[in-house]
């Protein structure tokens, strides 16, 4: 699975990953398929230590946007946090695996510019984001 997202909560991050086999072999665009997982994170956290040997870049950064998606901005944005999402297709979200609630839309991630690290969802897609604060779960989907 390919990281893909490190994203703010009230209290917490939530940390999103997405496969990318090549070819697609796996239904990275459902969140319960298994191809896709988020995590939640809560407590105290820091950033890991860098190794000491190898190689360690970052080959794309991307600004989210708070809600409203209207608000300009100078920095390159590719999605936004919170509000409610805009789908492609029709209302995708997920329940929570773990008490069956409706989860709450948290991200919206857009694909990047650079093929070589941006997110791949199907060209011109976009990924969705969810959460269940009393369970901590979260979840990823993408339409396109």
């Amino acid at each position: 699975m390919q990281f893909l997202a490190h994203l703010p909560l009230d209290a917490g991050v939530v940390a999103v990953f997405f496969c990318q086999n090549d070819p697609g072999m796996c239904d990275d665009w459902d969140a319960a398929a298994g191809a896709n997982r988020a995590f939640v994170f809560t407590g105290g956290l820091s950033a890991a230590t860098v190794p000491a040997e190898g190689a360690t870049t970052l080959g794309a950064v991307t600004a989210l946007r708070p809600h409203p998606a209207d608000v300009p901005t100078a920095e390159p944005v590719l999605g936004r946090l919170g509000g409610e999402p805009d789908w492609i297709q029709n209302d995708e979200t997920p329940d929570c695996p773990s008490c069956a609630t409706r989860m709450t839309f948290t991200a919206e991630l857009e694909e990047g510019a650079d093929f070589a690290t941006s997110a791949n969802f199907g060209g011109c897609g976009r990924g969705y984001v969810f959460h269940c604060h009393p369970c901590s779960e979260a979840a990823f989907l993408w339409q396109r």
